[in-house]
Parts: structure tokens; sequence; C-alpha cells
């Protein structure tokens, strides 16, 4: 199983970086949120840094962009997970 919210992951935000106009953004964002809180609902903070991380490294070696201004997108799952 986490292999496979890993590869979601990865699809959801290089579509959002490649895409930032698309009509399917929104959903896109949607859905790695609902991503974010099943992982801390498996795992808690650890385990939504832990993937970010992975996730950031690969999509920054695959398609040379930074995911990083989509972590905000997991404020509010829990009170330490809080970024810009």
């Amino acid at each position: 199983m986490d292999f496979m919210l890993e590869e979601e992951m990865i699809d959801l935000l290089t579509f959002c970086l490649q895409n930032p106009t698309s009509d399917e953004l929104e959903s896109k964002k949607s859905r790695f949120t609902e991503i974010g809180k099943e992982l801390f609902n498996d795992g808690g903070v650890d385990a939504m840094e832990n993937f970010f991380f992975v996730v950031d490294n690969r999509i920054q070696g695959e398609i040379e962009k930074s995911p990083k201004n989509f972590r905000s997108l997991w404020n509010g799952i829990c009170d330490e997970w809080n970024h810009p």
C-alpha cells in the first residue's frame, strides 16, 4: 500500500507542477490532501514527513521542479504540520 500511495502522490504532484492551469488541478490537490490524512491516520506526522521527503526528491530528480509549495495542502491535518 505504501508504494502505491507514494506513486500516486508523485503522479498527482507531477501533474500539478506540469499543468498549473488545468481544470483538473483542484481535484488533484483534493486527492493529495486525502492522502495526507490517510498517512497521518496510519503513521502520524512522521509518515507525512517521510512520504513527502521521498516524493520531493523523486520529483526534483525526474522533472527538476520542487513540489514543496504543496506541503501547505496538508496544513490542518495535525498541529505539528504547518507549512507556509
